[in-house]
């Protein structure tokens, strides 16, 4: 994301607040910008815009067809609504969409069609406002999620089809376990099985550094991540050896690597402890925000005796790896950036999780395993409860 050309549209548009006419203004954003026009989407490679007017701030107007919003959902999509006295601007990537509202009786996930209105698009996303103060943070958290992530949730919403999934029923019995997950995670960090844990980690990444390398050359943050961490975690050896001779040839012939929907990517068992790892790549010149966790998933996880739920978490430059660091889901910074999408998941569930991009980079230059037993316990109770 270009905050920086954004920053100046933004003010760009605000500057021109009255100006009343919205041919008026998109010629005037058109000639500043430079932009390629689309029927009613204007876009360039760092954002896309559409222009509507209206006599308020509350408008229905049909914004844009859910096959148009595909092609620019991978960059900001701006609405910019033009009222008499002031230009608003809404976000409004796939992810800010409530449902499809026009001609959408078809819309199915082989099958994108339907438009969606002004009213289809969310003012308040998990708590944060959609005012351009917040672009960039909102941004961030459809980054992570993209088009294909929003896809199913659009179809379910727009047709009212009961959502997938399903919520896990917390017992009292369970609960207990799951309130005493921070003391085993500090226990474990503090252990032996620990450091155990980070070099059998990091013995798989030295044993595939080059191609770890080769992988982050990857433009598609989905792929470039599955493989990533398929190479360090995957249980399949000859798909691992096929990944490794296709990034030797440059990409040619990688093969489709499906990752389960299982907690994390790599299990293993200690005497004290049972341990869940998801291993996440973080190349170190993004900000966008990786998926977290399902909610549901990680309490029912933790329900378990002995479970730690760990995050290992790759660094890399375009020429080098960084740093990997091992740390507990509680580890006091990255629980502070865990975002819940709770509106996001759907009715069966409590949803799911990301984290902030920037903390990850953080945690990866100064690593530390700090836990506010405090903090991690009101967590989960907030958890347990939705």
């Amino acid at each position: 994301m270009n905050n920086a050309l954004l920053k100046q549209l933004i003010e760009f548009i605000s500057k021109h607040d009255g100006i009343g006419d919205k041919a008026k203004l998109t010629a005037l954003v058109n000639k500043e910008f430079v932009l390629t026009q689309d029927r009613s989407v204007y876009y360039r490679p760092e954002f896309a815009i559409r222009f509507s007017s209206a006599q308020s701030e509350s408008f229905s107007n049909t914004v844009l067809s859910l096959s148009n919003l595909q092609k620019v959902d991978d960059r900001p999509f701006l609405v910019c609504l033009i009222t008499p006295r002031k230009n608003y601007l809404l976000l409004a990537n796939s992810t800010f969409l409530r449902k499809i509202s026009h001609s959408s009786q078809e819309l199915r996930e082989n099958n994108i069609r339907g438009s969606f209105n002004g009213s289809d698009i969310m003012r308040d996303f998990e708590g944060i406002s959609n005012v351009p103060a917040n672009f960039e943070r909102l941004y961030n958290i459809h980054a992570g999620i993209g088009f294909d992530g929003n896809l199913l949730r659009l179809v379910e919403a727009t047709n009212n089809i009961s959502p997938t999934g399903k919520k896990y029923m917390v017992s009292a019995a369970a609960r207990i376990i799951i309130l005493d997950a921070p003391t085993r995670a500090l226990k474990f960090t503090a252990s032996p099985d620990f450091l155990e844990l980070k070099r059998d980690l990091d013995e798989k990444v030295d044993r595939f550094r080059n191609e770890i390398l080769l992988a982050a050359l990857i433009e598609n943050v989905n792929v470039r991540g599955r493989i990533i961490e398929y190479l360090i975690a995957g249980e399949d050896e000859r798909l691992r050896q096929d990944l490794v001779a296709a990034l030797r040839d440059r990409g040619k012939g990688l093969p489709q690597v499906k990752t389960e929907n299982a907690l994390g990517d790599y299990a293993r068992a200690f005497e004290q402890f049972s341990t869940e790892t998801d291993v996440k790549t973080k190349i170190m010149i993004l900000d966008s925000n990786p998926k977290a966790y399902n909610l549901d998933k990680m309490l029912e996880f933790l329900a378990t005796p002995k479970s730690v739920f760990m995050f290992y978490f790759v660094g890399v430059d375009p020429h080098r790896i960084v740093n990997t660091v091992l740390v507990s889901m509680f580890q006091k910074r990255l629980l502070s950036s865990t975002i819940l999408l709770k509106h996001w998941a759907g009715r069966n569930s409590r949803g799911v999780s990301q984290f902030e991009g920037k903390t990850i980079g953080s945690l990866i230059l100064s690593p530390d395993n700090d836990i506010d037993m405090g903090m991690a316990s009101s967590f989960l109770e907030k958890i347990i409860d939705l």
